[in-house]
């Protein structure tokens, strides 16, 4: 069995080791999601947690991990019934994995062979017990982070597809880790985890060569160095069993739970969930401290780890919290009775977090660079309150708050990753028809299978009795639903956009199908050209955030080089073709249509957007010309990239229902 790297060796991680045990003392307190940038042990800590949870019993030969009196579909258990001592188990839940392999299906060999309906156990029942660990949570598919926090909430998992009916136990501690950059969690499924932990790499010298030193040490001798942390594990497994013996007995006051509902009240986070978590994660963190009553420190702790996820109200908003606030509302005149001694310094969680602790984030096995620095609070970006209508070039000018804007999608039906843009071929959706099985996972299309094998009864012997099947007939259900997509901007910042209220106009639009972007789960990139050149200001990714800030950044001014940054956004999406050839692109133009570089320059963009064309890309040309006199030329580079066109005031959907329904009542 390999050997892990040991909880309490992970330098420096007290918040995060924190909110993990709270949430292994008292499930219900939710889980746990870890947000920071890469290379911070958030993988290698949540790994090495089930070492330190102490072992449970089991009902021998049970595929559910019931206890002996429980009810699981393999049988009532008797409480005499033979039990087995096993470690805590931790499920590691791939972001690739179909809603067959999380929540169970028809076992197809029996059902094949025999003509038997027997169910085949998921990774929910896998972890029933245990912990579920999702790397990367950001990137699982919307419905299945869903299911994952529903089964989590409930403690139970109901099954009934296939011909299958079946419900069974699914207790489990659901740890999430992510990193922002690669995109966000929508603010609803961020709320639905209990706890939220930000990380970052330690900024002291010392303890980062202290990191360095252990993991080298570790990579060298496993063993020897899990060897060497055996006590510290060992206290740790007694500290957490012994809280969870005494968390039943802690008493949570009314004064106590009138201040937790003040706190979320002042923090004005939505809905009573906060207030659960808070008063849970309170009782567990006295339990952690070996007291029988909450006090206003554990309340703090809890707050700390419980609302800051829950303040934000869309994405371009950065989860945090007043600490100002916090102190203000639960006041610093009682004197707190004595709390848990100082932790080991060779292990995390052996008390409550520091202040110092909150803001130095969390350990890291290997060196990062620093994480993204988001403004507090965003709501988007801020108003440019310079009065002049010409900036100077290279000037920024901010963007106008977003609106919601007009659908607009890849032509055709693609097979990429389920999203809310186009139409695909996916694994969730209607089902439209069914293929022949190419390998595991997929629903059954039971009367198609049927139907297969019906032609070769009489060939196969079948006289009476059960449909006697073999795994040619095996037919899977084809289903047609939403995909997301790339979309590219390419974004027109030369001097003939650079007038104050354009500029502001254009990063308003962009924001606004930003926005529509992160809601409908696709990648986003950023070409602009402006003077001699064109620059990939973003490559493709998840994180709308940062193209928010990239955008914030954008100036205006120079020369036109169209061409230059069609080309640039051709070999943008030539790359990102071979790395993800599935993902559909959609680029998104946004310029007047002018071409001043060059003396060849007209020509050379025609040329690029017919090259664009000829590859199959579906374009969008949001046309920025205003004026009373127009030239059109935006609309004429629409015709050479075949691309839908648009003008600029009519990328909200309000002003398309606007503009439709003026003309129906003038035709009126």
């Amino acid at each position: 069995m390999p050997t892990h790297y040991p909880f309490s060796a992970v330098v420096s991680s007290d918040d995060m080791a924190l909110a993990l045990v709270l949430t292994t003392i008292s499930p219900e307190v939710g889980g746990v999601l870890v947000r920071g940038e890469k290379g911070t042990a958030k993988s290698t800590m949540v790994r090495a947690l089930a070492g330190v949870l102490p072992p449970i019993d089991v009902v021998a030969g049970d595929r559910f991990a019931s206890r002996p009196g429980e009810t699981s579909p393999d049988g009532d258990w008797p409480l005499d019934a033979a039990i087995e001592t096993r470690p805590v188990r931790l499920v590691e839940l791939p972001v690739g994995a179909t809603e067959d392999r999380v929540l169970g299906s028809l076992h197809l060999s029996r059902a094949l062979s025999d003509g038997v309906a027997e169910y085949e156990p998921g990774l929910l029942a896998r972890a029933h017990r245990g912990i579920l660990y999702v790397d990367e949570v950001n990137l699982l598919h919307d419905h299945l982070v869903d299911l994952l926090l529903d089964a989590a909430a409930m403690g139970r998992s109901t099954v009934e597809r296939d011909g299958v009916s079946v419900e069974h136990a699914a207790r489990f501690v659901l740890v999430g880790t992510m990193n922002p950059e690669e995109g966000e969690l929508r603010p609803q499924l961020l709320d639905r985890f209990g706890l939220t932990v930000e990380v970052a790499a330690p900024r002291d010298p010392a303890l980062r060569a202290e990191v360095v030193r252990r993991r080298m040490a570790f990579d060298a001798s496993p063993e020897a160095f899990a060897a060497s942390y055996a006590e510290p594990e060992r206290a740790l497994t007694d500290r957490i069993a012994g809280a969870r013996k005494l968390v039943g007995e802690v008493e949570l006051s009314d004064d106590s739970l009138l201040t937790i509902a003040e706190l979320c009240a002042a923090f004005d986070v939505d809905g009573l969930r906060a207030d659960l978590v808070t008063a849970r994660a309170a009782v567990a963190h006295a339990a952690w401290c070996g007291r029988t009553s909450v006090t206003r420190d554990d309340i703090r702790v809890a707050a700390r780890l419980a609302l800051p996820h829950r303040r934000r109200r869309n994405p371009f908003d950065a989860p945090g919290l007043d600490e100002e606030l916090l102190d203000q509302v639960l006041g610093d005149d009682d004197p707190e009775p004595p709390t848990d001694p100082e932790p080991d310094p060779d292990g995390p969680g052996g008390g409550e977090p520091t202040d110092s602790d909150s803001s130095e984030g969390s350990s890291a096995e290997e060196g990062s660079p620093d994480a993204p620095v988001v403004e507090k609070g965003r709501q988007g970006p801020s108003r440019d309150q310079a009065p002049a209508d010409q900036p100077s070039a290279g000037t920024p000018v901010a963007a106008g708050a977003p609106y919601r804007p007009r659908l607009f999608t890849v032509a055709g039906t693609g097979a990429g990753e389920s999203g809310r843009r186009s139409r695909a071929v996916t694994e969730t959706g209607r089902r439209v028809g069914a293929r022949k099985s190419q390998g595991p996972g997929g629903s059954i299309h039971l009367l198609e299978t049927l139907r297969a094998a019906a032609p070769h009864q009489h060939a196969r012997g079948r006289t009476s009795g059960p449909v006697r099947f073999a795994e040619q007939d095996l037919r899977l259900a084809t289903r047609e639903g939403r995909e997301s997509n790339l979309v590219l901007f390419c974004v027109d910042a030369s001097g003939s956009m650079a007038a104050r209220k354009r500029m502001e106009q254009v990063k308003t639009a962009i924001l606004s199908l930003l926005l529509d972007a992160y809601q409908r789960r696709d990648k986003v990139g950023l070409v602009t050209f402006r003077g001699a050149a064109a620059d990939l200001a973003l490559p493709p990714t998840h994180s709308v955030e940062i193209a928010a800030r990239r955008l914030d950044d954008l100036p205006a001014g120079g020369r036109t080089p169209l061409a230059e940054g069609l080309l640039e956004a051709a070999d943008v999406l030539r790359r990102e073709r071979l790395r993800d050839p599935r993902r559909r692109p959609l680029l998104v133009v946004v310029t007047d249509g002018r071409a001043t570089h060059g003396s060849e320059a007209v020509a050379r963009s025609r040329q690029a957007a017919e090259h664009l064309a000829g590859q199959g890309v579906s374009s969008l040309v949001v046309d920025c010309e205003d004026g009373r006199f127009r030239m059109g030329l935006a609309a004429t580079l629409a015709d050479h990239l075949q691309a839908e066109h648009t003008a600029i005031g009519q990328v909200s959907a309000a002003a398309l229902t606007h503009a439709v329904r003026t003309a129906r009542e003038g035709a009126a």
